[in-house]
């Protein structure tokens, strides 16, 4: 099971590098790159912090996106004559909604509580996560140490 948020943010960021045919081991410069540019999507004001808004937007946007990726492929399933249209019956098996948002998950990696986190509180968070998962501390992840990780 993943133990924090920060972790699932730096593992969705690092999530191209797990979804080829043959997984790769993720070097410790390519996983700050990738915690880096996912804190940069948040950060809307470019003002080097997350406030709780921000956070809360980007949760809102990206639920929003995947439940409307969702909506589209079981409509695309439900559409059973292809005709573009879902009858009242087809209609009825359509139930995809958006996840609830909460900054509190995020903004646990504020160390100094002051309600935003800043890339320094977001780095430090991610390293953190980085060296507990790089068992053998060779500065890479491999995809053993990350299902040992999650064994865990």
């Amino acid at each position: 099971m993943i133990r924090s948020t920060a972790l699932a943010l730096a593992l969705l960021a690092a999530a191209p590098a797990f979804a080829q045919n043959e997984p790769k081991p993720l070097p410790r410069a390519m996983f700050i790159a990738n915690a880096e540019a996912e804190f940069n999507k948040v950060d809307t004001n470019k003002d080097g912090q997350m406030s709780k808004l921000e956070i809360e937007a980007f949760q809102r946007s990206s639920a929003l996106a995947a439940a409307d990726a969702r909506s589209k492929a079981v409509f695309a399933a439900l559409d059973i004559d292809k005709n573009g249209q879902l009858s009242a019956t087809e209609f009825a098996k359509l139930t995809a909604k958006p996840s609830a948002v909460d900054a509190a998950r995020v903004l646990k990696m504020d160390s100094n509580k002051d309600g935003k986190l800043s890339l320094a509180e977001h780095r430090t968070s991610a390293l953190a996560n980085f060296d507990r998962l790089d068992a053998n501390k060779d500065g890479l992840v491999t995809v053993a140490e990350l299902k040992a990780s999650q064994a865990k």
